[in-house]
């Protein structure tokens, strides 16, 4: 049975010292058009927890050894975030160096292009904040929320992310913007991080969020005294709010100069979060159905990605990016591989957005943003 972990070019008997130095975070070899993916764990009983890519792996221990590991068969083209969960609570991977957050960890198949610009994040690290913070008392919205605002590389258009908190806390979106715009992959931009409360609600296909952002949030950003552009704003969205973004270009077309979403939820619409199958309804849900008035967006640059193993997902943003083209945006089409995971998306967002400021980031093969 040594063979289990030799294959993987691990030395020794499992358990050991010299076993447990030479281990690693995920290591993968090929198997079948895929790849067959160790994991491994030391202590207690665990499993581990993948996003919204596979139903809960355990893990097998090895003898009497405090050694636990699981050989997990992964697909061609596979960037997942996950986590191990144990009786007490769950936890990043030790021993991989590439985390989300404190409790996160991020793994990827060999054959996956590298994110370039997000630096590996530890578990114990912390990441950097923007120095800017504003308090936004929202009366349209209700309730008040803290937005940093960050000039990386000395400002320039407005780059609004949506679910900010995840950019700050989760991926060092702060650390990559700042690096793409030094090495030229990027113009500067200002970035604000948006964080937010209910997120059912206010990225559903509603008016409210975007007037509060439009007559209080740009304001307040504007008295900040952080350079700005604030005529050309860009919207980045994932999930629902991708779903946000593209409704803003549509109804605040004088608002939304360009928008960059990810794995957007174009299957949403009234009352579909209420079903026991949110994704079965028509493709594109309320989205398309506007886009089939025949909008003109032709003053829209609008970049879409979606995750390559998002099966379900896939009809409803296809869908969607063929109508936003007729309906005149210009229009980028990518699918990154991954599942419905920020682990996928970041990368998409850094390239994206780049585009939408036309910038784009890959003329020429064997460009660091290219990943198609």
């Amino acid at each position: 049975m040594e063979s289990t972990f030799a294959k993987f070019g691990l030395p020794g008997e499992p358990g050991t010292e010299e076993f447990w130095a030479a281990a690693g975070g995920p290591a993968s070899v090929p198997a079948g058009g895929g790849w067959l993916t160790l994991f491994l764990w030391r202590g207690s009983p665990a499993s581990i927890g993948f996003e919204s890519w596979s139903e809960p792996v355990p893990l097998r221990r090895w003898g009497d050894t405090d050694c636990w590991y699981a050989e997990v068969a992964m697909p061609a083209r596979l960037r997942v975030t996950y986590r191990f969960r144990t009786d007490d609570g769950a936890y990043a991977d030790p021993l991989n160096p590439v985390g989300a957050g404190g409790d996160r960890s991020i793994a990827a198949t060999p054959d996956v292009p590298a994110q370039p610009h997000w630096p590996a994040v530890g578990a114990a690290d912390v990441l950097p904040l923007p120095r800017t913070r504003l308090r936004w008392t929202s009366e349209r919205l209700g309730g008040r929320r803290t937005v940093r605002v960050h000039p990386a590389g000395g400002g320039g258009p407005m780059v609004l992310l949506l679910d900010g908190d995840d950019w700050l806390y989760l991926h060092p979106a702060m650390t990559a913007f700042d690096s793409a715009v030094a090495c030229g992959d990027l113009p500067p931009v200002t970035l604000v991080f948006l964080p937010a409360r209910a997120r059912d609600t206010e990225f559903g296909c509603r008016p409210e969020l975007w007037e509060a952002i439009r007559d209080e949030l740009l304001p307040l950003v504007a008295g900040s005294g952080v350079p700005a552009e604030p005529d050309r704003l860009v919207v980045a969205g994932q999930s629902l709010g991708g779903l946000s973004a593209m409704y803003a270009a549509l109804e605040f077309p004088e608002l939304v100069s360009g928008i960059a979403c990810q794995s957007a939820s174009f299957w949403w619409a009234p009352g579909a979060t209420d079903l026991a199958d949110p994704m079965g309804g028509p493709a594109g849900g309320a989205i398309a159905a506007r886009l089939r008035d025949r909008p003109d967006l032709s003053g829209l640059r609008a970049a879409f990605d979606v995750g390559e193993h998002e099966t379900r997902m896939l009809p409803h943003c296809g869908l969607v990016e063929t109508l936003a083209e007729r309906a005149g945006a210009t229009v980028r089409v990518s699918r990154s591989p991954s599942g419905h995971d920020r682990a996928g998306w970041r990368h998409a967002l850094l390239r994206d957005v780049s585009w939408v400021l036309d910038r784009p980031a890959a003329p020429a093969a064997g460009s660091v943003m290219d990943d198609r």
